[in-house]
């Protein structure tokens, strides 16, 4: 039986434990779970390197068989988000 691969992306922070522990939970006898601290690194940079690859923006992520869940994408702020969230303006 082939195992389904999760990567739980986090920064080590109290918002990322729910997500991690909400995978973990979720997780069934043939998934293996993986969980990447980008905040404090890995002893390769594989973490970041895979945080490269899959186009992660933000933490925490979830990337499943290769592939980032649609959830975790294109929520980059970016200076036009802030502007028209009126940042910026008095």
């Amino acid at each position: 039986m082939k195992k389904r691969k999760v990567e739980v992306f986090s920064a080590g922070c109290q918002v990322c434990k729910p997500t991690i522990e909400l995978v973990k939970k979720t997780a069934c006898p043939s998934c293996e779970v993986i969980v990447y601290d980008l905040n404090k690194g890995c002893d390769s940079d594989i973490c970041k390197e895979k945080a490269h690859k899959y186009n992660i923006t933000r933490v925490p992520s979830v990337v499943v068989d290769g592939k980032l869940l649609d959830c975790c994408k294109d929520l980059a702020i970016t200076e036009d988000k802030l502007k028209e969230a009126g940042v910026g303006r008095a």
